[in-house]
């Protein structure tokens, strides 16, 4: 009896480009490498399957021509996937990812609260909850055009998601700095416009407006006020306005 294809092993030569190969295990990356499977996978379930998310991925050439993600993988291709193109004409070929948005606005994961909190001062639209779980994210992303940061791989890999970032660092600024870096957004930094705890934006308010909300020495030592919109936490150039200054400085050199 003639073996079904479906049950017949197979395999495909792979290699994947630039930031792509933060996704590989240590063996593959950088490098050509043998890809086994059975029956006719679609080609962006055999990547996600390696371990890259659809969402990281621009440009799949299999045989030297472009193909989309539904091409099915054949025995013996060769198949070279790449991320996104900032500066190179790829008019011809087939671009997976959606346009890039406009005007970038973000939703993070619960793992990135402190890179939240850098956005909003830097003035970018950051939606946070520490209680937000995927299927929630996934839906706001979607109905508000917003970019999915997160430390989790596994959100990106969800086949409603289309714009959306692995965070490779695991620290604050640094993670700010890739951030700033990936989508290009030093252009766009308005520093101090929009409140770190809630991401409401913030106004200017007279001073006499707020002096039962303020304390004592704070009456006497300064008196340009800021006041968030939907929170009404008050803000003020102080010791703290001066370490995200610092903050600001360091990110946009």
């Amino acid at each position: 009896m003639t073996p079904s294809n479906q049950n017949i092993i197979q395999s495909a030569k792979f290699r994947f480009y630039a930031e792509l190969n933060d996704f590989l295990d240590p063996g593959r990356r950088q490098k050509t490498f043998t890809y086994i499977f059975k029956g006719s996978p679609a080609i962006k379930d055999a990547i996600e399957a390696i371990g890259v998310p659809h969402t990281a991925v621009d440009i799949i050439l299999v045989n030297g021509n472009s193909v989309g993600f539904d091409y099915r993988l054949r025995p013996g291709d060769r198949v070279s996937v790449y991320p996104v193109f900032e500066s190179f004409d790829i008019t011809p070929l087939i671009r997976l990812r959606a346009k890039p948005l406009r005007d970038p606005i973000f939703i993070l994961d619960v793992h990135l609260g402190k890179l939240a909190r850098i956005m909003r001062m830097l003035g970018f639209d950051t939606l946070y909850r520490n209680d937000y779980d995927d299927p929630e994210i996934v839906r706001i992303a979607l109905r508000e055009d917003r970019i999915i940061l997160t430390r989790d791989r596994g959100i990106l890999k969800n086949t409603l998601v289309t714009h959306g970032y692995w965070v490779r660092s695991e620290e604050a600024e640094e993670q700010s700095r890739e951030v700033l870096i990936r989508f290009d957004l030093f252009r766009l930094i308005k520093p101090f416009g929009r409140c770190i705890s809630c991401n409401g934006l913030l106004e200017e308010i007279p001073k006499e407006n707020i002096l039962d909300r303020l304390p004592p020495k704070t009456k006497l030592a300064f008196n340009e006020f800021r006041i968030c919109t939907a929170c009404k936490k008050i803000y003020w150039p102080g010791s703290h306005y001066q370490a995200m200054s610092e903050l600001v400085i360091r990110l946009t050199e």
